[in-house]
């Protein structure tokens, strides 16, 4: 089986799980971890033997170029990142989640990854990502109709790591709570920094892209402890169509699954990071990409087992 090889670029909750689904995969190696200088060597155990490096050229230097780098910080950091890793020649993932810049931020990627002559695969989470491939075959199932997705309950993290963004918030945690048709509310518990007015901070989150467009309850909690009270992992998500096929309506269509959200995320990233070394220059999604190149082992083997 072709191994292909993968750096992974930071190393939160995400980093962690895309680490282990690397360590897990039979046909990858992990070179190493790229993170801030100020963290390496720290996560020992989460590491699981793997070096830290606090830049790409340092991990190069001592293990090589890798073939892919899975990109797990922020969201907002993302573009800037992905871009300037594509301009040094190497294909990219991540699970940018900011629904409303996808599509600019992959015509900006798409261009670097050509210039770069590599590809990236954004968006590559599992909402987005492959959930919006789940939408895409509910509308080929049923063009016309309507889809809702409905999220939680559960943990957010690209919402709880733009909550921890927000000045006065020391930390946070976001928890989606679905409402049925499509809408949301948003709950999110924050550990203020010293010094700082809980209604301050609520107006700040409150304004926040982020948050500005779902119900929002804010609640404080005294400290760190009391939040890793809240802080679980689990999420889900239940989607919904109803529609017609040709001239037959009462077409009802539903996917559910409930997950470990950072465990998942990291899971997809990986499997987009071996569909990367598969794909011509330029810049892709979940929906851009056949199945079948995400899967370990090859082609006809997959169309014996599925097809």
């Amino acid at each position: 089986m072709k191994k292909f090889t993968v750096a992974i670029h930071s190393f939160g909750n995400i980093g962690h799980r895309a680490l282990e689904a690397a360590l897990a995969a039979p046909d990858c190696e992990c070179l190493g971890v790229i993170r801030r200088a100020s963290s390496l060597g720290q996560d020992a155990h989460a590491l699981r033997g793997v070096q830290d490096y606090p830049s790409l050229e340092a991990l190069q230097e001592a293990k090589g170029k890798p073939d892919v780098v899975i990109v797990c910080g922020p969201s907002r950091t993302v573009p800037a990142t992905a871009a300037a890793l594509l301009a040094k020649g190497c294909n990219t993932v991540d699970s940018f989640d900011i629904h409303g810049e996808i599509s600019a931020t992959v015509a900006s990627l798409h261009q670097a990854a050509v210039q770069g002559g590599v590809s990236a695969i954004t968006a590559a989470g599992w909402d987005p990502g492959t959930d919006s491939v789940m939408r895409a075959l509910f509308e080929a199932m049923a063009p016309v109709g309507s889809t809702f997705t409905n999220f939680g309950r559960g943990r957010s993290m690209g919402h709880s790591v733009a909550a921890r963004a927000i000045e006065g918030i020391a930390d946070a945690t976001a928890i989606t709570i679905p409402m049925g048709g499509g809408r949301h509310s948003r709950l999110v518990y924050v550990v203020l920094e010293a010094g700082q007015d809980f209604e301050t901070v609520k107006a700040r989150l409150k304004a926040d892209d982020y948050f500005a467009h779902d119900e929002l309850t804010v609640r404080q909690c005294a400290d760190k402890a009391e939040l890793a009270l809240v802080a679980d992992q689990s999420h889900g998500v239940l989607m919904e169509r109803t529609g017609a096929s040709g001239m037959t309506d009462n077409q009802i269509l539903q996917f559910d699954m409930r997950i470990n959200n950072p465990a998942l995320t990291g899971q997809v990233l990986l499997s987009c990071a071996r569909a990367a070394t598969r794909m011509e220059a330029g810049c892709y999604t979940l929906i851009d990409i056949p199945p079948v190149k995400l899967l370990p082992g090859e082609r006809m083997n997959h169309i014996k087992r599925f097809v």
